[in-house]
């Protein structure tokens, strides 16, 4: 009988270690980038401009402390963090200044890189300023330059990462669709909002092959941004914002953190 009470301590013990061993291991899987470094990298949308709350010392590169990267470093408490995003920054700068932290210590890199490259801001100048056909026109050509060039700097960019960061989870971000379509909306015609949004699927599908192609993770943040594009009840993007013209069609501070936040975590929390 004494035999039989110790065999069943015994076992209630070893069970209750062992949902305290198996809590414990899912709770580390669910930070599984914040045991080793984060590196931010990438152009305005990273960045954060937009979102207000500039790093003074960022200048003309515009990170911001609301900004997705920031958000995310604030939560999970990496070993280290660098963020080394910038606005107007195309692949060639990716290349020339952002990657000097990256190392075998990496376990998180983001980035969102590719639309300057594309022309972005040629498109939505031409757009605002110029009738549908030069509208239509401007984004065929960009959208050429994403078929015929873009891939190949894509593929430059992402290569270099996976060399200085070889055991690092990459998390490669895309573009929202910038217009509610249907709605009544001052500004832009219905054709120029469609051409630009066509261009986003455009550009975020040859992102996410490339991204694919290295083994990297696609953050798709359409689906966030749905009801909150530009023309909509509770905008996430900024229209032309004369205060700060080169806040026009950037994310503000909800779309950081309602919209690329939450889908920087996702693929980490399915790791």
């Amino acid at each position: 009988m004494r035999r039989s009470r110790i065999a069943v301590y015994v076992s209630s013990l070893l069970l209750a270690v062992g949902v305290t061993l198996t809590g414990s291991a899912a709770a580390q899987a669910a930070q599984p980038a914040a045991e080793g470094g984060y590196v931010a990298l990438g152009d305005s949308y990273s960045s954060g401009l937009g979102a207000g709350g500039y790093i003074s010392s960022s200048g003309e590169c515009k990170r911001s402390t609301r900004a997705y990267a920031y958000l995310w470093a604030a939560a999970n408490s990496p070993s280290t963090f660098d963020f080394t995003a910038c606005a107007g920054a195309r692949t060639d700068d990716v290349l020339a200044s952002q990657l000097g932290p990256l190392s075998a210590a990496t376990s998180l890199v983001s980035i969102t890189i590719g639309g300057n490259d594309a022309g972005f801001m040629n498109v939505m100048v031409t757009c605002v300023l110029q009738s549908d056909s030069a509208c239509v026109s401007r984004v065929n050509t960009a959208r050429a330059y994403v078929d015929s060039t873009l891939p190949g700097k894509l593929d430059n960019v992402y290569s270099v990462i996976r060399a200085k960061a070889p055991s690092a989870r990459v998390v490669v971000l895309g573009y929202p669709r910038l217009y509610r379509l249907g709605a009544l909306c001052l500004g832009l015609s219905e054709t120029k909002r469609k051409a630009i949004n066509d261009a986003a699927d455009h550009l975020d599908t040859a992102i996410a092959k490339r991204a694919a192609n290295h083994g990297f993770a696609f953050g798709d943040v359409r689906p966030a941004f749905t009801g909150h594009e530009i023309c909509s009840g509770s905008p996430w993007l900024h229209s032309v914002n004369l205060a700060n013209i080169s806040e026009s069609y950037h994310p503000n501070a909800s779309g950081q953190s309602g919209g690329y936040l939450p889908v920087l975590s996702a693929p980490l929390e399915a790791r």
